[in-house]
């Protein structure tokens, strides 16, 4: 028992020291509740260690408490071609709530820091349409980059958005 309360203890003090995400609360709001969330998952101490270890699976949990729906996308995948480096490019994904119950969009998490999201954070009704916008700063890279970020919403499972950009000087 003791060991665990290390292990775990541990677990959080590095999650602390190396996220780099900044932290941020939505307030989603449907007909009768308003709900307050913090953007970055709290990891439950009295949960199963292993649950606790996979941050992914928290997210997923999260997103999934609400009655699930479906969504549509315009398109998973944009390519910006060629990008002078350093410049700062963006581009909007559109997403359809194509099922039956609000779409709650709980977070965009993109898999490296030059990419920045904003996505609708209000409840998107039955055959509304809501979106997604991912930033890409080239600063950092040269030559073909391909970068993703994932949906997570109260869907049957993330959705993933990609992009690509080739970097030239």
């Amino acid at each position: 028992m003791k060991k665990s309360i290390v292990v775990l203890s541990l677990f959080v003090a590095a999650l602390g020291v190396t996220s780099c995400e900044k932290k941020e609360n939505t307030e989603v709001t449907t007909e009768d509740t308003v709900v307050a969330e913090d953007s970055v998952a709290a990891v439950d101490m009295s949960a199963d260690p292993a649950a606790a270890a996979d941050p992914q699976a928290e997210l997923i949990k999260k997103a999934q408490s609400y009655p699930l729906t479906s969504l549509a996308l315009s398109e998973n995948h944009f390519d910006f071609k060629d990008v002078k480096k350093g410049e700062k490019v963006k581009h909007v994904y559109e997403v359809t709530n194509t099922g039956e119950n609000p779409l709650i969009i709980s977070q965009v998490k993109p898999a490296c820091g030059c990419t920045a999201p904003d996505y609708t954070k209000t409840p998107i009704l039955p055959g509304q349409k809501g979106s997604v916008t991912l930033e890409f700063d080239s600063s950092s890279f040269d030559g073909l980059q391909n970068k993703q970020a994932e949906i997570f919403a109260n869907v049957e499972k993330p959705v993933v958005l990609t992009f690509s950009a080739n970097v030239v000087n």
